[in-house]
């Protein structure tokens, strides 16, 4: 394979143990998102500096962080309603992402949340209490 930058590869193990390449793909994956707020040198500042030939960043992690996707509702469709969004902001260390899709529907991912804090324990209390309040729901036309 001949390229440059970052490639997302996304693998499967099966029930033999075997391991089956599932994606390559040449640009920052979903699964590292959590960099924009915990590294030094986030996935996408990494990706732009290896494809112009500059200097690759420190990816040391800041701090500890726990990152959840947010997917639409076993019901969703149609226009996207984020409920608890407002509570949700109002824990510390929480960044909220959506994407900007237009329309919702069963189990699409809509965005996804990071929590940062000084210890991994403390992140993922708060994103577990975080995944309790926020909800993807679709709102019919």
């Amino acid at each position: 394979m001949d390229g440059v930058g970052i490639f997302g590869v996304e693998l499967f193990l099966d029930k033999n143990g075997d391991v089956l390449i599932n994606e390559v793909a040449p640009r920052p994956h979903n699964s590292g998102h959590y960099t924009m707020e915990a590294c030094v040198t986030c996935q996408f500042e990494q990706h732009v500096r290896a494809v112009a030939g500059l200097p690759l960043g420190n990816t040391t992690l800041l701090q500890p962080a726990v990152m959840i996707n947010l997917l639409g509702d076993s019901e969703s469709h149609g226009e996207m309603i984020v409920q608890g969004y407002e509570e949700a902001l109002k824990i510390p260390g929480l960044s909220l992402h959506l994407y900007g899709k237009k329309e919702t529907k069963p189990f699409r991912k809509m965005g996804h949340f990071t929590v940062t804090a000084s210890t991994l324990e403390d992140a993922v209390k708060k994103a577990e209490y975080a995944r309790t309040i926020l909800k993807i729901k679709g709102k019919e036309k």
